[in-house]
């Protein structure tokens, strides 16, 4: 998978200096067309949507057990004064915080939160390796499952890895912002990136899942203690990186739906100026009250990781192996070298993968449900 993830990412940016645009949904629409970069946008809006809906879960879960070691409460207790109640607690974390940094119109300030981010994500791993090591007395694993229940259920984790490992967004106005882009360096900085970020999913999940067996909770943090003070801390680290990825998330999804509108209007952006204010903000809240409520009836964050992993897979997979096949083919040789066929066929088999697991992902989605 990590092979694919990186040619994705390289082909982007191939594409974008062949076609001389900054953004994926940009890139799409040079190299592939109206149709499919009109796909691309609303697939954009879409996934950006479940993602920040995924992230309000991810703090309702995490302020779940800090609120209950700050009010005392016992584990597995049945009552709790309506201050500590989730919906509450997501509602005003959510109105206090994450509104107010989603409605300017550029996120540049949002940069000096990355390193306390990845700070975060790598005391999160290290706590939880720490913890499978030296595990407290009163944690006791389940089941440890060795293989799957069948070969297929194994098929059943690419949402899942694509949900982790998409950058690809987010990926070509990165590399345009190099000082030097260049497809060489370019692939050494992705390697080195999908590295350390396999580094972290392999320690997290693999001694979160020993650590707990069959019985780890999706989100693992929820599996540990209230009262535990290192996880505590990772759990703040966690809220921390959410909140101020929510805006992003919400920014690119917003920047979609703005440039959708426009269009269908007829509008350019520059003769629209003094619109866009209100319009920005009624999009904000639009989107923010929408996600909130969804995210307050939605308390298994696996559900929204499940349906949006399979749209990942499109900006993985379908639509990087759209534009390297459109890119190959708009080349005017009479003779086609043995590379060309090959990257080609390998276009056509990035496209294939990401349609098989977007299928099997929108499958589960609606048949299993219906199911039970």
């Amino acid at each position: 998978m990590l092979v694919f993830i990186i040619s994705g990412l390289v082909i982007l940016a191939y594409c974008s200096q062949a076609s001389n645009e900054r953004t994926y949904q940009e890139v799409v629409w040079a190299v592939c067309g109206k149709l499919t970069g009109v796909l691309c946008e609303v697939a954009i809006a879409v996934y950006t949507f479940g993602t920040c809906i995924a992230f309000l879960i991810i703090i309702g879960d995490q302020q779940d057990k800090i609120i209950a070691v700050m009010a005392k409460e016992p584990e597995g207790a049945s009552s709790s004064p309506w201050y500590t109640d989730r919906k509450f607690t997501i509602s005003l974390t959510a109105f206090l915080f994450i509104l107010p940094l989603s409605i300017p119109r550029e996120i540049g300030f949002q940069k000096y939160a990355s390193f306390l981010s990845v700070v975060g994500t790598w005391y999160v791993t290290a706590i939880i390796i720490i913890k499978y090591i030296w595990p407290d007395k009163e944690m006791r694993p389940g089941d440890i499952l060795t293989r799957p229940a069948s070969w297929m259920a194994v098929f059943n984790a690419m949402p899942t890895i694509c949900f982790g490992f998409q950058c690809h967004v987010s990926s070509v106005p990165v590399f345009n912002s190099m000082r030097r882009p260049e497809i060489k360096t370019w692939g050494g900085v992705v390697t080195a990136a999908m590295v350390i970020a396999l580094a972290v999913y392999m320690g997290t999940g693999i001694c979160g899942f020993l650590t707990f067996g069959a019985a780890v909770d999706p989100d693992v943090l929820r599996s540990y203690p209230s009262e535990d003070v290192a996880v505590a801390v990772a759990r703040a680290f966690i809220i921390l990186s959410v909140l101020t990825s929510y805006p992003i998330l919400h920014f690119c999804g917003r920047a979609v739906v703005e440039g959708l509108w426009l269009r269908y209007k007829g509008m350019p952006v520059e003769e629209d100026v003094g619109r866009e204010r209100r319009r920005r903000v009624l999009q904000t809240l639009v989107w923010f009250l929408l996600t909130l409520l969804l995210a307050l009836f939605i308390p298994d964050i696996g559900k929204v990781i499940s349906v949006i992993g399979g749209l990942a897979a499109c900006f993985i997979f379908i639509f990087p192996g759209l534009c390297l096949i459109q890119a190959k083919l708009s080349e005017m040789e009479e003779v086609k070298p043995a590379s060309w066929w090959a990257l080609v066929s390998y276009g056509v088999l990035l496209v294939t993968l990401g349609a098989f697991i977007f299928g099997q992902t929108t499958a589960n989605a609606i048949f299993v449900d219906l199911l039970a």
